[in-house]
C-alpha cells in the first residue's frame, strides 16, 4: 500500500466532469484506490463517493493505492490531477 498527497488545481475542483475523468482513469487500474480528505476516505472508483467529498480548488487530498499496479495508479492519477483536470 502506498500513498501520495496532491493539491487540486482545477478551478471547479473534482466535481461533475473532472470527477468523471478521474474515476474513469482510476477504473483503468487493477489496484484498489481511495481518496482521503481530512478524516474521510472513499473509493476512488465511485463517482458518488468522490462527489460526496466536495473537493474544491486548493484542497489537498491523499491518494492511496494497494495492488499489483499501485505505483502506476498513483503516478497516473496524480499526473491527471496536476495537468489535465
Amino acid at each position: 500500500m502506498i500513498s501520495r498527497s496532491v493539491t487540486i488545481k482545477n478551478s471547479v475542483g473534482l466535481h461533475a466532469r473532472p470527477a468523471t475523468f478521474f474515476i474513469q482513469k482510476a477504473n483503468s487500474y487493477r489496484s484498489s484506490i481511495w481518496v482521503e480528505k481530512e478524516d474521510r476516505r472513499v473509493n476512488a472508483k465511485s463517482l458518488l463517493g468522490v462527489l460526496s467529498m466536495a473537493i474544491v480548488k486548493g484542497t489537498e487530498i491523499t491518494l492511496i493505492a494497494d495492488g499489483p499496479d499501485e505505483v502506476e495508479a498513483l503516478e497516473g492519477l496524480a499526473k491527471l490531477i496536476e495537468t489535465e483536470l
